[in-house]
């Protein structure tokens, strides 16, 4: 499928402006312009993160009343709970937290609800577990602002909640002793877009200030906060930029005994990146939750000794290799399913069911799915007497609000913009899916069922030099809202040793004017076609280190290509 290319405007005014302030290459002037950097302090502090740029914890909303009520329960010697979900955000804010309060208090647990057992964030059993261990305060981290009965019925039972999360609010809130969400309607705290763990920081930050403890109290978790913003596909702005940026200084230099122990396992190479956290740390913390009991990804981040995190570490990584079988094999599945459909290619979604497909793993696999149909789609698949699925969604499409319309056929359901879950009666799976499919077909548009290439600038292959690329380096950590540049480069002809590898792949050495780069394009070999017979075409990239036999050179990652004459633009 070709893609769409959205070459994004430039503000030729604020460029110049920007360009004589910092003295940098208008290039990546324009990308930093593009991300809200217009001046030189907004740019030292995108170039220069340090912990004087994280705010004030006491401007979040509640923060006194949960500081308050911590510091009573440590002089009272209470029994405290430290909840949390059962994904990596959920993890590591548990992880800290209950190393933080650990350190100040003997009588603390921590709960992780199973996720087949209890579901989602704050459960009927976790409370009556905390009501018979006689603990009288809990904190639940990465959850809770949707559980406004659960957290009635814990006060009913003499139980004080504190809430860390970072979902949007609905319109009950919760009658915990403190909220705390930067995207609570009334909380002026400056950054809106923490993650779980991220809050859960904060508030061990407060904590820190008013007992005078050290700030290596709360900063020694800062590896456990970035893989958490890596993770839970957060925005890479501002404070989550710093937060991430100080946090991989930690990963690549003194982690915690479980993340190295992770790290060894994968034959991770260091330095890491957010990018490497997203493919190696997270699916094997994720896979814990999918495929057996999340809890012990919190044992995991909070052993001490080396070679029982390595013990740790295996299981988790052995649930991984479980979790990839099945969602390898489910997407085959899955994808024959769709071949043998005679009305799949006229259909705007997809709709898959089959009882025996593991709980665990139909998220992944409706992404899998949208990379060759691009378009919303709903894996379900047997839980108990119901079924129960994962849905995902393309950009810019609202699969949330697709969803709620067709709340009718559905037992219970909840999610956001682009992913949602959701529970039906085995017998109203056939109604939900023509349902899903009209509401789809009648909202989504044409361009909304291609994918999107976002194109930063245009560049010269003559201005890719070292230099340039030194200063792409500084932009990192990348992530959403801070992804590595995309440029585009026109009249690029090869250069007489292009050619398809492993019969897939394009390895492209071409030339723009006398300036010869060569790079990679995975998955393009079809698109040799483009240059042959000396044929110009525009190329689609980002820019690379390759390393061979101890020596560096810069190269290309190509995205796309097309003949030049085929110019296209949003």
């Amino acid at each position: 499928m070709q893609k769409r290319w959205n070459i994004l405007k430039q503000d030729k005014e604020q460029i110049s402006s920007l360009q004589s302030a910092i003295k940098i290459n208008p290039t990546i002037c324009a990308v930093l312009v593009q991300r809200g950097i217009t001046n030189f302090e907004s740019a030292r502090e995108f170039f220069r993160p340090e912990l004087s740029h994280l705010h004030n914890p006491w401007l979040m909303k509640d923060m006194d009343k949960a500081v308050d009520r911590i510091i009573k329960a440590i002089n009272a010697n209470e029994k405290i709970m430290v909840y949390g979900d059962y994904d990596v955000d959920g993890t590591t804010s548990v992880a800290s937290m209950f190393q933080f309060i650990q350190s100040l208090h003997d009588t603390v647990e921590f709960y992780i609800p199973h996720r087949y057992k209890e579901g989602y964030g704050v459960s009927k059993i976790g409370i009556d577990y905390a009501k018979e261990q006689g603990h009288s305060l809990i904190i639940s981290l990465d959850c809770g602002i949707k559980s406004a009965d659960l957290i009635a019925y814990a006060a009913s039972l003499g139980i004080d909640f504190i809430v860390c999360d970072h979902h949007l609010p609905d319109e009950i809130i919760p009658k915990a002793v403190a909220i705390l969400n930067p995207k609570q309607k009334d909380c002026t705290y400056p950054y809106k877009e923490l993650c779980g763990c991220g809050v859960g920081f904060k508030l061990m930050t407060a904590l820190s200030e008013k007992l005078n403890l050290p700030s290596e109290q709360y900063l020694q978790y800062l590896d456990l906060v970035s893989i958490a913003i890596a993770a839970d596909i957060v925005p890479v702005t501002g404070e989550n930029r710093t937060l991430a940026f100080l946090g991989l200084q930690k990963v690549n230099s003194n982690p915690a005994t479980g993340i190295k122990a992770l790290m060894e396992l994968a034959n991770a190479k260091t330095p890491m990146s957010l990018t490497n956290l997203v493919f190696v740390i997270a699916p094997r913390v994720n896979a814990a939750g999918r495929m057996d009991d999340a809890k012990k990804a919190v044992q995991l981040f909070i052993e001490k000794d080396k070679t029982q995190a390595i013990a740790l570490a295996q299981l988790l990584h052995s649930d991984n290799s479980d979790r990839r079988e099945a969602d390898a094999s489910i997407t085959i599945d899955a994808m024959e399913m769709l071949k043998a459909d005679p009305l799949n290619e006229k259909k705007k979604t997809t709709v898959l069911y089959n009882e025996n497909w593991h709980k665990g793993v139909v998220g992944i696999v409706a992404s899998r799915l949208i990379e060759t149909y691009y378009r919303p789609t709903i894996i379900l698949t047997r839980s108990g007497d119901y079924a129960a699925g994962s849905a995902r969604s393309v950009a810019g499409f609202n699969l949330y609000e697709a969803v709620h319309a067709c709340r009718q056929y559905l037992l219970g359901y909840g999610g956001h913009f682009a992913a949602a879950g959701m529970t039906l009666a085995i017998d109203q799976i056939d109604n939900f899916k023509k349902a899903f499919e009209e509401v789809v077909a009648n909202s989504i548009t044409p361009e909304q069922l291609i994918p999107e290439i976002v194109i930063n600038a245009e560049i010269q292959f003559a201005d890719i030099t070292d230099k340039f690329y030194n200063i792409i380096k500084q932009m990192e950590p990348f992530g959403p809202d801070n992804m590595k540049p995309v440029f585009i480069a026109r009249n690029v002809k090869d250069a007489g040793y292009t050619k398809v590898v492993k019969d897939l792949h394009l390895r492209v050495v071409v030339k723009q004017g006398d300036k010869i780069l060569s790079g990679i394009g995975f998955n393009l070999g079809e698109k040799i076609k483009y240059l042959q017979n000396n044929q110009s075409v525009d190329l689609v990239f980002t820019i690379d280190e390759n390393e061979w036999q101890g020596n560096t050179s810069l190269q290309l990652k190509v995205i796309d290509l097309l003949p030049a004459s085929s110019l296209q633009s949003d």
